[in-house]
């Protein structure tokens, strides 16, 4: 399945805002869009910016919300269309969608300081939902669930350093977190306001329902 591979920070400044796809560099001086808040490439800066409207203000919501959490247009866009088909508020059906997938459930409970890294970990077979190996980054996590880093990863350094990380980031309200062990439960489906990211989800909703 194809991939972006490349320096996620470009994705940033093409977007002109944080998607916060590095962690702690987000945080600090050293972020790109802090240093250089142009677009990337030979002629970002002297390029005018242009006014995004219409269907490209759509698209670029939509680029933004994939980029964040790493997903491709086909698994986007079913997620979309689980989220037309139930009862509710699409765009917050949609973005309750992406947040219970189990990389970034991970992320949340603070054993990683990125989505990505987040994915690493449960690709390589580190987190476990229900004390049983899970290994599919959307994997969708239902209310009641407990997942946690199975015993024989608990050594791995880069949980150290996430936990260090989340210490420092504001609690999540739909989770109980227990830092020390690794471990948490999912306690209620996140709300709109739980999640704190730059995204507008009625304009990826009116994209898709033209």
């Amino acid at each position: 399945m194809a991939r972006y591979t490349g320096a996620v920070c470009r994705l940033c400044r093409r977007d002109g805002t944080k998607l916060f796809l590095k962690g702690a560099k987000c945080f600090s001086e050293k972020c790109p869009v802090e240093k250089r808040n142009f677009p990337p490439g030979q002629h970002g800066q002297s390029r005018k910016a242009k006014k995004v409207v219409g269907y490209g203000l759509q698209l670029r919501e939509k680029q933004k919300a994939k980029r964040i959490y790493f997903t491709l247009e086909t698994q986007f866009r079913a997620y979309y269309q689980k989220a037309s088909n139930k009862t509710g508020v699409t765009g917050e059906l949609l973005l309750q969608q992406l947040e219970t997938r189990l990389d970034n459930v991970a992320y949340r409970l603070g054993f990683a300081i990125s989505r990505r890294q987040a994915r690493q970990l449960v690709r390589h077979g580190h987190v476990q939902v229900n004390g049983r190996k899970v290994n599919i980054p959307s994997f969708q996590c239902k209310v009641g669930d407990e997942v946690a880093i199975r015993e024989g990863s608990k050594s791995i350094p880069i949980l150290e350093e996430a936990k260090n990380f989340a210490s420092g980031q504001n609690s999540v309200a739909w989770l109980d977190i227990n830092r020390d062990n690794f471990s948490g439960k999912v306690l209620a489906l996140p709300k709109r306001e739980d999640v704190n990211l730059p995204i507008n989800e009625q304009l990826i909703v009116e994209l898709y329902s033209k």
